[in-house]
Formats: C-alpha cells, structure tokens, sequence
C-alpha cells in the first residue's frame, strides 16, 4: 500500500509522523503550564468547596493515624520511638503522595473527557494536572513532617538537598507512570481496580510501617527490585540524616529513562485513539 492510500484510510502518516506530534503535544503541554497549575488547584478547591479546613482534615486524620501507629506498632517491633514515628511519618505521607498520584492518574483522561473532546489542548496538560493536584496536596501534609522534624530533632542532620534530588525522581516516575495507566484505563476501565490493588499490595511490601533492617540479607533483593522502595528511600533517608544508597539513584534514573521512552512510544502510537475510547 502506496503512503498516499495508507494516509487515506487510516489518517496516519507513519510512526515518525506521530512522534513529531506527540513531541508537539509535550511540548506545547510545558508552554503552557500555567493552565495545568490551575485546573490542579481549582480540583483542590472545589473538592473541598464549603469545609472549614479542606485538605487539611486529610492531614489532620494522617497524623492521628501516624501517632497511633508510630507508638503502638514501636512498642510491638521492640523500636525506639525517637526513630519510628518519623520513619512511619516520612514514609505515609510520600507514601500516599505515590499512590495518591498513581491511583488518580487512571482517571486523567476519563474525567477530562469533555474537555478532551471539545477543546485542542495538550493531552499532557492533564497529566501535568494530576501530578501538580497532588503535589499541592503534599504541600499541606508537608506539616506533619517539619512537625516530626523539629520535634525529634532530625531537622539538624537532615540532607535537604539530596532529599530534593529524590523528590525530583520521585515526580519525574509519577508523571510516565501516571500517562500510561491514563492510556490504558481510557481504553480498559478495569485499569483503575487493577492499579488501585497493585498499590494496596505494596503498602504492604514496602518498609512503609516496617524497618527494612528486619528482612534477612537472603531476602534482601526482595526491596532491591522493589520500585517503590527506592521511591521512598530516595527521599525519606536524607531527611532522616542517612545517606541513599548509589544503586537507588541508578535504578530511579533508569526507571525514569525507560519509562519515558516506553509511554512516548505508547502515547505515539495511540494518541489519535484515546478520544474515542473515551
């Protein structure tokens, strides 16, 4: 088939075709970030349209939970309380800002439908939309660890700016992650039931509430191959005053490199498709 009947009955002009306008979509997505930023904060202000605090009931209710399980959880691991409410505090609230940022990706495009199908903007506006939601929403969580911080005195050892690189890759991983299962759930709606029990499992698997000292060396590999791990590790121990291990800078670098180039190729090659799934 000539590329003149190719283009005729499909309206694709070939893979480097799509790539350049998905690239334009990126691009013209960063341009204009202003309007990502204020979709992202208009979400936050109607969802809490008439509350007295607005998100920071979520704080309010994180804390408590942080305090009961720092003291209950310290006195059954035989931990120092000094050490495991932060430990528990850091690794909630980043945590939550993981998956918070995961599980809503799924419904990027979903709830963008009607802008989606009656406006041109960049389809990567509304990830950036997502992303920028919950990094507002880390903003005001962001108490309980200055509170936790200052209290236990870890504020004097803390590494601020390798906790910034780490929060950095931490972002950079949410943004790829959060586009592909946007893709996917647009396209197959069990995604988000999916999504949401992979996150609930690594809650689990991950030292979240739990020392990663307590696993074996022989079970070791188990956190190593373990990305949320390094999500968490990469912005948790600098604050907690302990260095992150080379490997866990590796292994975000890698996964943020490979995860970019998997999704652009995927967004390429769907890009004309994801209007109409919706």
């Amino acid at each position: 088939m000539d590329t003149a009947t190719h283009m005729l009955r499909t309206g694709r002009r070939g893979a480097l075709f799509e790539f350049q306008m998905a690239l334009r979509d990126l691009r013209s997505s960063a341009e204009r970030l202003d309007l990502a930023w204020s979709l992202a904060w208009h979400d936050v202000v109607s969802r809490y349209r008439g509350s007295i605090l607005g998100p920071f009931w979520i704080t309010i209710s994180m804390g408590l939970m942080v305090l009961g399980i720092g003291f209950l959880w310290g006195e059954l691991f035989r931990v120092s309380i000094h050490d495991f409410i932060p430990f528990v505090a850091l690794g909630i609230v980043f945590f939550g800002f993981v998956t918070g940022t995961i599980n809503e990706g799924c419904d990027t495009f979903v709830q963008a439908a009607g802008m989606l199908s009656q406006t041109s903007l960049p389809m990567f506006t509304f990830v950036w939309r997502t992303v920028l939601r919950n990094l507002i929403n880390l903003g005001h969580h962001l108490v309980i660890v200055l509170a936790v911080l200052f209290y236990f005195g870890f504020w004097r050892t803390a590494d601020y700016p390798a906790a910034a690189l780490g929060l950095l890759l931490m972002v950079a991983n949410l943004a790829w992650i959060s586009m592909l299962v946007a893709i996917a759930s647009a396209r197959f709606r069990d995604i988000p039931q999916i999504v949401a029990s992979i996150t609930q499992a690594a809650a689990l698997m991950t030292p979240v509430f739990w020392l990663p000292d307590r696993i074996s060396a022989a079970h070791r590999g188990i956190l190593d191959l373990n990305p949320f791990y390094h999500l968490l590790q990469a912005v948790r121990a600098p604050l907690m005053g302990a260095g992150v291990a080379p490997h866990t800078y590796l292994f975000l670098a890698g996964m943020a490199a490979a995860g970019w180039a998997v999704t652009f190729y995927v967004f390429a090659g769907t890009r004309r498709r994801i209007v109409h799934y919706l």
